[in-house]
């Protein structure tokens, strides 16, 4: 067994009546257009699984391959393979469609099936009596992308091994876009391979794609037009009030952010060709939305009155009876 030790820093903290009650400790990075660290807070070289942050990069082979061209994916499909979206109409219908252009369907999935997280299409399901299927899993986008990669090379149905080529070509992406050999994988919510990486390396990655439009390679190509659809699609990537879409409609499309399970976010910056990604120690999804939005508002990308930031920012808490109670807000450190 591994242990990571590291020396974490506060990046969000909760106040109540004027007294700090609770405070979330993480690491973060940001990284210019080499890749190297700008600034950092807690340890860089903390050891982590970017869970679904990454999925962008999961998808490079998709497009490298030819895979996308070949089956003429639009950019809302490319953005629903770097989704972790809450299995809404919007969503289910989406892949389902995909699904059924290349000839297969939900069976073919191996992601596993999730109840769905939007509540028109819970009370729907509810009153139709009908039960959520793996159109509902919140990585269907992304194994409809995989089940593509895999139709276009003729690769076997458990596309979710790990000695799969589809995930052996996904772990050689992976390790090159970060530049960091990982020290092992995990087993995801959506049972693909998540493999470890640092907090900088993973930071590193989004400065890759933050620089893309400026390479002509066939992996930068590729790595633009992902960051593209998520920017031009943020409704795919996550759905209504969730913190991506909205924090991306809030910045105009001119970033791309993704969040991961056990609070790890990431973001995309072209125009300043930089990259972001940060990791919350104790998993809270709250302190990472805080964290995120406070680094953006740091580079000046994000406003730090839209109100999209402040449902994450220096975010009143309200009680029961509706009274402002606390305010969770970034700390000190990171202003």
């Amino acid at each position: 067994m591994t242990s990571n030790k590291s020396n974490p820093a506060i990046l969000s903290e909760l106040w109540r009546g004027g007294i700090l009650e609770s405070y979330h400790f993480g690491h973060a990075v940001i990284c210019g257009a080499d890749g190297e660290i700008e600034a950092a807070w807690g340890d860089p070289d903390t050891v982590i699984f970017p869970r679904s942050s990454c999925k962008m990069i999961q998808a490079l082979p998709l497009l490298e391959s030819g895979a996308a061209d070949r089956f003429k994916l639009t950019d809302a499909q490319l953005a629903l393979s770097c989704a972790s979206h809450q299995g809404a109409v919007i969503h289910t219908s989406a892949v389902s469609s995909w699904l059924s252009d290349l000839e297969l369907g939900e069976p073919d999935l191996r992601c596993g099936v999730q109840p769905s997280s939007d509540k028109t299409e819970k009370l729907r399901l509810i009153k139709n009596d009908e039960s959520p299927c793996q159109f509902h899993n919140n990585c269907s986008g992304k194994h409809a992308g995989f089940l593509t990669f895999n139709k276009h090379i003729g690769g076997g149905a458990e596309y979710n091994e790990t000695d799969h080529p589809i995930q052996v070509a996904i772990k050689a992406a992976f390790e090159e876009v970060t530049e960091f050999d990982s020290p092992g994988f995990g087993i995801d919510g959506c049972s693909a391979p998540n493999h470890a990486t640092t907090v900088h390396a993973l930071g590193r990655a989004m400065a890759f794609f933050a620089t893309a439009k400026t390479r002509h390679d066939t992996r930068s190509i590729a790595a633009a037009k992902l960051a593209d659809a998520m920017m031009a699609f943020p409704e795919m990537v996550a759905g209504e009030s969730r913190a991506c879409t909205e924090l991306m409609r809030a910045m105009n499309g001119k970033v791309a952010v993704k969040t991961g399970a056990e609070a790890v976010f990431v973001a995309i910056i072209p125009e300043l060709q930089k990259g972001i990604a940060l990791k919350i120690v104790d998993g809270s999804t709250r302190a990472a939305e805080c964290a995120i939005a406070a680094l953006l508002v740091k580079l000046g990308v994000l406003e730090a009155n839209h109100p999209a930031t402040l449902r994450r920012m220096n975010a009143p808490q309200k009680n029961w009876q509706g009274l402002e109670a606390a305010i969770l807000r970034p700390s000190a450190a990171l202003h």
